[in-house]
């Protein structure tokens, strides 16, 4: 097992909140970086739905989410749902950028950045929306769930250059 792999069991084993006693013990399910890639589109596709539960489903139930447009650390799935709430009103879709996925022992992270699509204040106006992400996945009884999901929106503006500007 190399380092990173013992970093994200031992990250793991604290956002679960009991670290196992010993990691050769754990049956450690197989998973690619395609099928985590996988996990953001199912993420991605049930906001399209607009439905909070189906949002929260992605979530594990001691899930902590550190959302791009609130000050509220949600530490629980009501806590998530309600957030979706909100947001779903803007109807989201996000894409992404740039990632590094690491997998570890029923673990795997998605860190980098996306762009959200989201309703402006004038009907029909859409906003660009450009952020950066981390979402840590676990497998709970069988199933890949969000353990952790931060995002906030990128600290610099976005500037767009020109073909002319880009020449001097």
């Amino acid at each position: 097992m190399n380092k990173t792999m013992l970093a994200a069991l031992a990250v793991g084993s604290v956002l679960l909140g009991s670290a196992p006693a010993r990691a050769e013990a754990m049956q450690c399910a197989e998973v690619s970086q395609h099928q985590v890639e996988g996990l953001f589109d199912r993420w991605n596709t049930s906001l399209a739905t607009l439905d909070p539960a189906k949002v929260a489903a992605n979530y594990a139930p001691d899930a902590v989410l550190l959302p791009t447009v609130s000050n509220t650390p949600r530490t629980d799935r009501a806590m998530i749902q309600d957030y979706f709430v909100h947001f779903l009103q803007k109807h989201p879709q996000g894409v992404i950028n740039t990632h590094t996925i690491q997998v570890g022992c029923n673990l795997a992270t998605d860190v980098g950045t996306y762009t959200f699509l989201v309703d402006g204040r004038i009907p029909g106006e859409q906003v660009v929306v450009p952020a950066r992400y981390s979402f840590v996945y676990v497998l709970r009884d069988g199933e890949w769930l969000i353990a952790h999901h931060h995002s906030s929106a990128m600290p610099e503006p976005v500037v767009a250059v020109t073909a002319a500007a880009k020449d001097h």
